[in-house]
């Protein structure tokens, strides 16, 4: 499988031991297969974040060891960056959304910006600039206690 899409549930199928916890491999696996087959929206949007472009480093295909894969990361911000192409738009899937969202928030303190792949295969300036607001509000924080 592969080209982007559906990373939670992709990630999470088939990666279960009979405990149902994820195999860590698995999903790390899973995540550099995804990072050699992107979407054109997260092609678009990797080539703006790499090499620390907006001044802090960008992970691509990230995995966390709750069995999910996410879009971009930027660790020292604290700061998931999501690109929502047409799967999240299918029935059930924006519960599903909601849920791998909460859990990462809860358990890592991050951060997620959402932004359509509409958006970045249109004006791709535009999103990197929602990108940069939401890194100038973290670093505005009191370095965590308000996210």
């Amino acid at each position: 499988m592969g080209g982007g899409g559906c990373h939670a549930s992709v990630a999470w199928v088939g990666m279960h031991s009979q405990t149902n916890a994820p195999a860590l491999y698995s999903l790390v696996q899973f995540a550099r297969r995804e990072r050699r087959t992107p979407t054109i929206s997260e092609a678009m949007l990797w080539a703006q974040l790499r090499g620390r472009k907006l001044g802090v480093r960008f992970r691509r295909q990230h995995p966390f060891a709750l069995g999910y894969v996410v879009d971009f990361f930027a660790a020292s911000a604290r700061l998931v960056v999501e690109v929502d192409g047409g799967v999240h738009r299918r029935e059930g899937h924006a519960e599903r959304d909601a849920v791998r969202q909460r859990e990462i928030e809860e358990a890592y303190r991050v951060r997620f910006l959402r932004v359509s792949a509409e958006l970045v295969e249109r004006d791709v300036l535009r999103a990197v600039e929602l990108i940069r607001e939401a890194l100038r509000a973290r670093a505005a924080c009191a370095y965590g206690n308000e996210w």
